[in-house]
């Protein structure tokens, strides 16, 4: 079966005067990263800000990517809406990530990540002291990573372990199974959810 993928675009009116004032937050040194919708706005953003920036790279973002930039980048500008990709890019690159959303920007901020890295540890934690633990297998093309799961629960000593296979992962099905906790292998991303996913590259 084929699958077609036809790309959905934003409907939005840059205030370009107010972009130009509030770039003079911004470091010299950008990777500009965009979620699909705002590609032709991205483009926009990028012919105004590289006559007193530069732009190191310009990439999309996908839910499951993770992004190669430049080593002169000094922060990332994300072009999307909500903070979903924004604190992941913080917590994967360590760079300073700007979002512009709405003709306004706002920087992921050190209470951000000190959240995001709380909910880290605390799944952690729970994988630790858990006996009974759910690995989630994705279906989808660039998330299967049924090989993974299979070798991680060979290794897994002294816990019981249940595979999971689904095309869309939902957490909120979660509690229909009566696991507290969850490794895993699909979309790294997952693990925003809240304090009962933790990912298998962090065990």
């Amino acid at each position: 079966m084929k699958t077609l993928f036809i790309p959905a675009k934003v409907k939005y009116q840059l205030n370009k005067q107010k972009l130009i004032l509030i770039s003079k937050k911004l470091p010299k040194n950008l990777t500009i990263v965009y979620s699909i919708q705002y590609k032709d706005l991205t483009f926009e953003i990028k012919e105004i800000l590289q006559k007193d920036h530069k732009i190191t790279k310009v990439l999309q973002v996908l839910g499951c990517s993770k992004i190669n930039y430049p080593k002169d980048t000094e922060a990332i500008l994300l072009i999307t809406d909500g903070k979903f990709h924004a604190v992941s890019l913080a917590y994967e690159t360590k760079l300073p990530v700007f979002i512009f959303e709405n003709n306004n920007l706002e920087k992921i901020s050190e209470e951000d990540m000190k959240k995001f890295e709380a909910r880290q540890k605390s799944a952690y934690l729970n994988f630790l002291n858990e006996d009974k633990i759910g690995i989630l297998v994705s279906t989808k093309p660039g998330q299967q990573n049924l090989k993974k799961a299979i070798e991680f629960k060979k290794k897994t000593k002294n816990k019981k372990l249940y595979l999971f296979l689904a095309n869309n992962v939902n957490p909120d099905e979660f509690q229909n199974f009566g696991l507290k906790i969850w490794v895993n292998t699909a979309c790294p991303r997952l693990d925003m959810e809240g304090l009962n996913i933790v990912n298998i590259s962090r065990l």
